[in-house]
């Protein structure tokens, strides 16, 4: 593409970051993979942010300051709309891309290997200073079969076909589980996903990160979009996995497990397993070797009914 209209836009929403985001803004210019746009909206933060923003001068960085706070839905919806590029890649205002991670998205985007894609990451616990790898499941049918319990994909480090963002916006009222809300009806719609098994990014952890800040708005929010997933699927809402006694999950969690591998092909066992064990009571004693025999069982069958 000409220099007017580079390959990849590269999105990042900032409020009130003035200790990370040099570090994010940073590491998009470090990339290996240089044509990018890179478009970045201050919404309306309250500390240091936008002065930070502004002190740098990379003719590629289109810059914008919201007088007032207008919430990350509707700042993700005004940034897609800016962006020019074939691919669409995210970046939040507290992360920090590894520095070939635009070139290995591109280059599997480009093969056609999948519409969308995130890819393995790193946590990095702020408090504790831990770092902890990312378990990821890599496939389009895992990663679909997986969107019925939690999101799969990592949302800041997510690459994806510009025209796919531009026809699914994210929807006002998903606040705090935007994304999550945004894959399911992305996966509805039949477009490819897939994670990446290289490391992407770093994800930073930390005490005024908003998904920590709304936990329990989030948890509404989620409930509520797993319902209208499951539903989507074909699949009875009532089925979807909670932790249930013994005799109900064995009725309703192997029946979600089946019909979930019949509208789903090709889900892998791990999938499976990490599905089935939401149905499941934690710390169960002396009958936990028979609750994971209850899992198997059901896994494997479930996976071989998938394959057909």
């Amino acid at each position: 593409m000409s220099e007017n209209f580079p390959l990849i836009s590269v999105l990042m929403p900032a409020y009130n970051s003035e200790k990370y985001i040099a570090e994010a803004i940073q590491s998009i210019l470090n990339q290996t993979y240089q044509n990018f746009e890179f478009h970045i909206i201050n919404d309306g933060s309250s500390d240091g942010t936008a002065g930070v923003i502004d002190s740098f001068n990379d003719p590629r960085i289109v810059k914008s300051h919201e007088p007032k706070n207008r919430g990350l839905v509707a700042t993700r919806n005004a940034l897609i709309g800016r962006a020019r590029g074939k691919y669409i890649a995210y970046l939040d205002n507290d992360d920090i891309a590894f520095p070939d991670r635009l070139e290995k998205q591109l280059a599997f985007l480009e093969a056609d290997k999948a519409d969308l894609c995130s890819g393995a990451y790193q946590t990095f616990n702020m408090e504790t200073g831990k770092r902890r790898n990312s378990k990821e499941r890599y496939t389009d049918s895992d990663i679909k079969a997986l969107i019925s319990v939690y999101c799969p994909l990592c949302n800041p480090a997510v690459m994806g076909r510009t025209e796919i963002f531009k026809k699914f916006p994210y929807k006002s009222g998903n606040d705090h589980a935007e994304d999550y809300s945004l894959w399911q009806e992305i996966a509805l719609a039949g477009y490819r996903l897939a994670n990446l098994k290289d490391q992407l990014i770093t994800y930073r952890i930390h005490p005024k990160q908003i998904s920590r800040l709304q936990s329990a708005n989030a948890t509404v929010i989620f409930d509520r979009c797993r319902g209208n997933y499951v539903q989507g699927l074909g699949i009875d809402a009532a089925l979807c996995p909670r932790k249930m006694p013994f005799v109900e999950r064995v009725m309703l969690g192997s029946r979600f497990l089946f019909e979930l591998n019949q509208k789903i092909k090709k889900i892998s066992f791990l999938a499976n397993y990490q599905i089935y064990s939401r149905f499941q009571y934690r710390g169960n004693g002396v009958w936990t070797p028979l609750t994971r025999l209850e899992r198997l069982l059901f896994c494997a069958i479930a996976t071989v009914i998938g394959k057909y």
